[in-house]
């Protein structure tokens, strides 16, 4: 067997499996494209965004209410603070 063999060898096995690949790929997007939808998981999928846009919601309402008691306790703590300060000292 000469080297133009094994080269000629090569490309007819390359030709093969690109052949093969190809079909494949030609079979599984055709079946991709004729599943039809499922009208119940359309429903259940809307349902479910409405529902995590709800708890989007919530979240922020609870971190706007979070950062207002976190702002009032600092206030707070400043105030207290500001009060209790030493009062200056006078060499004698």
């Amino acid at each position: 067997m000469g080297p133009s063999e094994a080269v000629l060898g090569v490309v007819f096995v390359s030709a093969i499996a690109y052949t093969i690949v190809s079909v494949t790929k030609l079979i599984v997007s055709r079946r991709a494209a004729h599943k039809l939808a499922d009208p119940a998981a359309d429903a259940r999928l809307e349902r479910l965004e409405h529902a995590v846009d709800a708890i989007a919601l919530e979240v922020e309402r609870i971190s706007e209410g979070q950062r207002f008691a976190t702002k009032l306790l600092s206030e707070q703590a400043r105030q207290k603070n500001a009060g209790e300060q030493l009062p200056s000292r006078t060499p004698t």
